[in-house]
């Protein structure tokens, strides 16, 4: 019960830490954060937990995730002391060769929606990938709790009804969305009970069947059925070809800890860089969400998401250029670039090219900006990110995602899940990092985080939400290690979501973008931004949803938060 005496917390904190040492989980919704529980309880490992978590998020906040879609994560195991990174991410199709997609295309852009955005699903071999390195119990008892709901029904938490209300007008029209997402018609409301039998039967298959069955099994065979009455490119042959990889994280310094991130083809390396630029800066001094401050992380942010739409992508040369955007001298030039009293409108991507012993960049085709037919405020994105610690002090953070939403909007029916659109974020100009290509895996958005201190564990963490990830990343590490938030301050945080910078797609800033703030950054700030030539965007903004896990570890106590820009919870036990 409420005490009058109870301190209170600072403004716009939600609530208290989670505090317990036996295991902790933090989810973006308390079923699935509760299966996770029940595992830990069971002798699960932290891989278990995560993976019954993902399970059941798939089935209850299909608005964001599921078995169509893609999976990474950061692991670290107690046993060896070391950190590994998974690489479940999905590729184009062998027959989506760039010809054959351009001429599919109305625009410069692969659509949004549909048959043409469709990547092969990387979420369930992510899953037994994870599992076969650090599971325990087996996977038919991991997924039986997202079986249950699946199977018996669930009511719909309230964030998620409003995305699945959205996610309706969207797709409602795309195979097989209506008779699977849309009962009686419609998308069920907040507390609305939701019962996906044909996804329940899936899992099932997948429990019994292991991984072979949703890549060279039934479900693989259904899938390709499917995809040839609807004029999609994905094959049965592209889900045999299809397999996880183990790669090892990237990190820089950045205060007195280590930040580390998941190489390319995904964006992670875009908070490293972030982060490196701040180094040289004193950011405490600015103040929190002060105008100096919105202003210089919007400025710094504008500068490497340039060098992101110029150098991330799914092939070989991505790696040597984005290690190459990490390097001191690169960084330091860059930040010299930062204009304190204006907002740029247009950022070149740096020249890693003319760098003595730098990667290089020929090829790439950035001398033609591409047509902005596609507004990027727009396209709503949505995600699942958790985070989880078992008894040992094994941590795993994990993210999935269908990209925008439910994803393609392609469902079969007989199967119960949609199809991702990561497809659609591939460059259709010749010669990118990041241009289709049979094979090949797009530009990622959704990336895990993971923190150590002195060479140990301290924090497991994300922020979902698109392009918004890299830099809430960097809002919540500086809110933790500039201003001294704890770790549910640090999330409750106001924040802010700069869109339009330019993308690996091919779009082009040229007016700086749209600077969104949420409600409790106040006017004086607003004003003076204004006057630095920012455009304060007053629409809704996608601010993201955070969920941590931390090790205090003098006192052996983990620590969770979740935020409540999503429906869920952290639970420890």
């Amino acid at each position: 019960m409420f005490s009058p005496d109870r301190p209170a917390g600072p403004p716009g904190v939600t609530r208290s830490e989670v505090f317990a040492r036996r295991g902790m989980v933090a989810t973006s919704q308390p079923l699935a954060s509760a299966a996770a529980l029940r595992v830990l309880q069971h002798g699960g490992s932290a891989a278990d937990a995560a993976i019954a978590a993902n399970a059941v998020l798939g089935v209850v906040e299909p608005t964001g995730c599921g078995i169509g879609g893609d999976l990474f994560a950061i692991v670290w195991d107690a046993r060896s002391a070391s950190l590994a990174g998974l690489c479940a991410s999905g590729s184009a199709p062998a027959a989506a060769t760039l010809d054959v997609v351009r001429s599919a295309c109305p625009g410069s852009f692969i659509p949004d929606d549909g048959p043409l955005s469709v990547t092969v699903p990387g979420c369930v071999d992510g899953w037994f990938t994870l599992h076969q390195r650090y599971g325990r119990l087996p996977m038919r008892e991991l997924l039986a709790p997202a079986i249950e709901h699946a199977r018996d029904g669930f009511p719909v938490s309230e964030i998620i009804a409003d995305h699945w209300a959205a996610g309706a007008a969207r797709l409602g029209g795309q195979p097989g969305f209506s008779a699977v997402f849309l009962p009686g018609g419609r998308a069920p409301g907040k507390g609305d009970l939701f019962a996906n039998p044909a996804l329940a039967d899936t899992l099932e298959r997948i429990a019994r069947g292991g991984c072979d069955e949703f890549y060279r099994g039934t479900i693989a065979e259904r899938l390709d059925a499917f995809c040839r009455a609807t004029g999609c490119l994905l094959r049965a042959s592209d889900l045999a070809a299809h397999g996880s990889e183990w790669v090892q994280p990237w990190s820089t310094r950045y205060r007195d800890v280590e930040v580390w991130e998941l190489p390319p083809a995904g964006q992670g390396v875009v908070a490293l860089q972030m982060l490196r630029l701040l180094n040289g800066l004193n950011v405490r001094r600015m103040g929190h969400n002060s105008a100096d401050y919105l202003h210089t992380l919007v400025e710094i942010k504008k500068l490497a998401y340039a060098d992101r739409a110029a150098y991330i992508g799914g092939s070989p040369d991505s790696l040597a250029l984005a290690r190459a955007m990490l390097d001191d001298a690169y960084v330091a030039a860059r930040r010299l670039e930062l204009r304190a009293d204006q907002a740029a409108l247009r950022v070149a991507p740096g020249s890693l090219a003319a760098r003595p012993g730098g990667a290089s960049s020929a090829g790439l085709d950035q001398a033609a900006p591409a047509p902005p037919d596609r507004d990027p405020l727009s396209q709503g994105t949505d995600t699942v990110y958790l985070s989880v610690a078992d008894g040992e002090r094994n941590m795993v953070s994990l993210i999935q995602s269908n990209y925008r939403g439910f994803g393609s909007g392609l469902t079969p029916p007989e199967l119960g899940f949609c199809l991702q659109n990561r497809g659609c974020q591939f460059s259709l100009h010749a010669g990118h990092v990041n241009t289709l290509a049979p094979g090949r895996r797009p530009f990622h958005t959704i990336i895990p985080a993971f923190v150590t201190r002195a060479g140990r564990p301290w924090l497991s963490f994300g922020v979902m939400g698109g392009d918004m990830q890299p830099q809430g990343h960097v809002q919540i590490l500086c809110n933790l290690l500039d201003f001294g938030m704890n770790l549910q301050q640090a999330g409750d945080a106001q924040r802010f979501h700069h869109t339009g910078s330019s993308e690996p797609t091919g779009f082009e800033m040229t007016d700086g973008g749209r600077l969104r703030l949420e409600s409790g950054i106040g006017t004086c700030v607003r004003d003076e931004l204004a006057a630095r030539g920012h455009r304060i965007d007053g629409g809704r903004g996608s601010f993201g949803g955070y969920q941590a896990v931390a090790w205090d570890a003098e006192r052996d106590v983990l620590i969770g938060a979740s935020e409540s820009r999503k429906d869920g919870c952290a639970i420890g036990w």
